[in-house]
């Protein structure tokens, strides 16, 4: 683990983005040329539609909404069948982050290994990749070069030099909303919003980043593991716990770096750190007011991690939560 911080700390040492002037903020102009040297590198239509396609015959697949670049569509899964207003609700989303794989890759998994038999006890939906154009170009942000996982709620506060801060709405974050607002649920139970943290993150989008906002790139240290994003002011400890202990099963959990912190912020038990809530930060995470939510972090790049298996984690987080609520939620 050790190895795997120093190592990615090397690869971003001096990292200066091509795009843009150093210490000056991106005009649309730097955004357009960002998106026009975007390449498209593996097919949304092959890989995530083309599986919803079986499902058909156990959930309600829907489009939920289009992106205007690209010929783009997204779809919602649920347990329609069995629907009821009797049952708690539960929200699964997939590729918030297009580039993240086994976010989206294990939401579809989910689907077509395990969530009919949760069915009998929760209304199940499914989001499996909330970002598609990001998923074909294998990008954090969407198009437009916003961050989708920062766009959900546009009007939060903008603390400057932390890490999680708002960014402006997107039609992702926008579509996202409006779909779970048509299924009228007062009242969510459950969200688990799977993410991956990689590599790049610290050799391009990081440093992307950095460049779009005019700002330094500061170099970071990427975890070798799996880990949760908690709410510090909605710990729900035990939750978290079930869910950390259920993915130890098939993928190793994330050690606390030389400072006692994962991605710089505070781990607040094992596998697990603290951040403030989600929806001031404008988080998926935060978009509904689901009692229990969390953000699953997988990390694909370790070399004792195989692509099945950071599926088979993002599946087996989404199990211990669903099962640690049957077992304790009245």
């Amino acid at each position: 683990s050790t190895r795997s911080y120093q190592r990615v700390r090397a690869m971003a040492a001096g990292v200066r983005y091509p795009i843009g002037t150093p210490g000056v903020a991106w005009t649309d102009a730097e955004k357009l040329h960002w998106r026009n040297t975007r390449e498209i590198q593996r097919s949304y239509a092959d890989e995530v539609v083309a599986k919803l396609e079986p499902l058909k015959s156990k959930f309600d697949v829907t489009r939920y909404g289009s992106l205007s670049h690209g010929s783009y569509e997204m779809f919602a899964v649920r347990t329609l069948a069995t629907w009821s207003d009797d049952k708690p609700c539960v929200l699964v989303t997939g590729g918030v982050h297009g580039y993240e794989t086994s976010g989206v890759q294990g939401a579809i998994a989910f689907l077509a290994t395990k969530a009919e038999q949760y069915a009998s006890k929760f209304n199940i939906v499914v989001l499996p990749c909330v970002s598609p154009w990001g998923y074909e170009t294998i990008q954090r942000w969407n198009a437009s070069a916003v961050d989708p996982n920062r766009s959900f709620n546009p009007n939060g506060e903008v603390v400057p030099g932390r890490s999680f801060n708002p960014e402006p709405a997107t039609e992702e974050s926008t579509a996202v909303i409006a779909v779970l607002k048509s299924l009228g649920v007062a009242r969510w139970l459950c969200h688990v919003d799977l993410h991956e943290t990689t590599d790049t993150d610290e050799s391009e989008f990081r440093p992307a980043k950095a460049a779009r906002d005019g700002v330094e790139s500061e170099p970071d240290l990427i975890p070798d593991g799996f880990y949760l994003v908690a709410d510090n002011s909605n710990p729900q400890t035990a939750w978290v716990k079930a869910i950390i202990d259920g993915v130890r099963t098939v993928t190793h959990i994330a050690p606390p770096d030389a400072n006692g912190k994962i991605i710089g912020e505070e781990v607040i038990q094992e596998g697990v750190i603290g951040i403030p809530p989600p929806n001031q930060l404008g988080l998926c995470a935060g978009v509904t007011n689901a009692s229990y939510a969390t953000t699953t972090e997988v990390y694909p790049d370790s070399p004792s991690a195989t692509p099945e298996q950071c599926n088979a984690a993002q599946v087996a987080a989404v199990c211990a939560a669903l099962d640690h609520l049957i077992a304790h939620e009245p």
